[in-house]
């Protein structure tokens, strides 16, 4: 993560006869400068995260050149890796809002501090889903065929178009939002509330109508019994509140020692405990899901018991899940211990576990099952391929590019190490 410098001193561009467009050119210029400028940790960090990102972007050319022949999906299993990373992200960015529940409905002052981290994960996890989204589009350029006017949008019949319209509206109020709070910030003056504040309060409603959505995506393919359970979006939303809270918790400790931003425990104290709740909730629903299809012998049994205990001798999916289910329990105990409420170590090592566990819950775990048994009722296995695992860590690389570089730009503006002087002083002066 990058460290920020204690002052921060950048070239202004060239003067044009417009003021306020100069102000606004001047922000530009030195953020593109900030963006480019650090320490050698930051100049490691970036240069790993580049070098990740065009070993997947090279092995999405060849994607590209030689099509989905090249990743491990077939008729049988249609979605694979990419969905179940698209999938994660989209609950990722909805657990950012986490930090906006307590800072804008309840008015946690201490939560208002750092909120503007949430605003910017939120952006980065969306940028990863659409990443994940084009590349499994296999042919991306085609793309034009749902843009309304031009193609056919098939909204609102198709739940498709629904994901396009919440996704795409939640990283554009994230923009603004984010957007407006820093620049304001930049020139000191305060933020009006009519330009944020209901945005603020839309992004709230918005967060949880992009996984809603998604889980209604599942829900609604009467052929894949694994998929029709009415526990499928408060699970997903669960999910979410877990997954989320646990990667901020980490950034905030990156961004306590590294960032320059100085804050109390309040919001750590805050996410910790919707937490200790949101593992116990998953994991009640999860035992709910086990018992409705195992003992009662549902439709979707068979899924559930290939992926749990495998299935006529294929057991792929296997050691996933069940590494899943004990990274969970693991989280939830550890969270709920003393020792977690006094030491950041142990309090971390849940966070991990719970990030990975979710990880792989809703990837591998949520996924797949819903292909196989196929059907056909035929039990056709799936493992993906290093071209998509190349391609995947290149998306996350470059979520975590996109992170970096915004907050980099966002606290340095936040603590005040970069702003605008001569408008400060004329806000200061009104």
């Amino acid at each position: 993560m990058a460290t920020p410098t204690d002052a921060i001193n950048l070239p202004n561009p060239p003067a044009t006869p417009a003021p306020h467009r100069v102000t606004y050119l001047r922000f530009l210029w030195r953020s593109l400068v900030l963006a480019f400028d650090g320490t050698w940790r930051f100049y490691a960090w970036m240069a790993v995260l580049t070098a990740v990102f065009l070993v997947g972007l090279n092995a999405w050319g060849e994607q590209l050149l030689h099509g989905m022949q090249v990743t491990a999906l077939t008729d049988h299993v249609s979605w694979g890796l990419y969905i179940a990373n698209f999938t994660f992200g989209v609950g990722l960015a909805a657990g950012a809002v986490m930090m906006v529940i307590p800072a804008y409905l309840y008015d946690d002052h201490d939560m208002h501090d750092v909120v503007i981290v949430g605003e910017i994960l939120a952006i980065a996890a969306i940028c990863v889903c659409l990443g994940f989204i084009v590349v499994d589009m296999g042919r991306p350029d085609r793309f034009w065929h749902i843009l309304p006017g031009i193609g056919r949008f098939h909204w609102p019949v198709s739940m498709l178009t629904w994901d396009v319209i919440v996704l795409n509206g939640y990283l554009l109020i994230n923009l603004h939002i984010t957007g407006y709070l820093i620049y304001k910030r930049y020139l000191g003056q305060r933020p009006a509330r009519r330009w944020y504040l209901p945005f603020v309060f839309l992004s709230i409603f918005w967060a949880i109508s992009i996984h809603t959505v998604t889980a209604f995506l599942y829900q609604g393919l009467g052929g894949r019994p694994f998929w029709n359970s009415a526990l499928l979006a408060p699970r997903f939303l669960a999910t979410a509140f877990i997954s989320g809270p646990a990667f901020v918790i980490v950034l905030l400790e990156v961004v306590r020692k590294y960032g320059g931003l100085k804050f109390g425990d309040g919001p750590i104290v805050t996410l910790t405990r919707i937490m200790r709740v949101t593992v116990l909730l998953n994991l009640f629903m999860l035992v709910s899901e086990l018992f409705t299809a195992l003992y009662s012998g549902s439709s979707h049994a068979a899924a559930v018991k290939y992926l749990f205990f495998g299935m006529h001798g294929k057991h792929a999916l296997v050691p996933y899940i069940w590494t899943a289910v004990a990274l969970n329990v693991a989280s939830a105990v550890i969270l709920h211990l003393p020792r977690s409420r006094t030491s950041r170590r142990w309090l971390i090592t849940a966070c991990v576990f719970a990030f990975i566990g979710i990880y792989i819950e809703k990837g591998m775990g949520l996924i797949i099952p819903g292909f196989v048994p196929s059907t056909l009722h035929e039990l056709v296995e799936y493992t993906p391929s290093i071209t998509e695992w190349k391609i995947t860590a290149g998306i996350w690389a470059l979520g975590l590019l996109i992170l970096t570089v915004a907050l980099k730009i966002g606290l340095a503006v936040w603590t005040g190490r970069m702003r605008d002087e001569e408008a400060a002083r004329a806000a200061r002066a009104r």
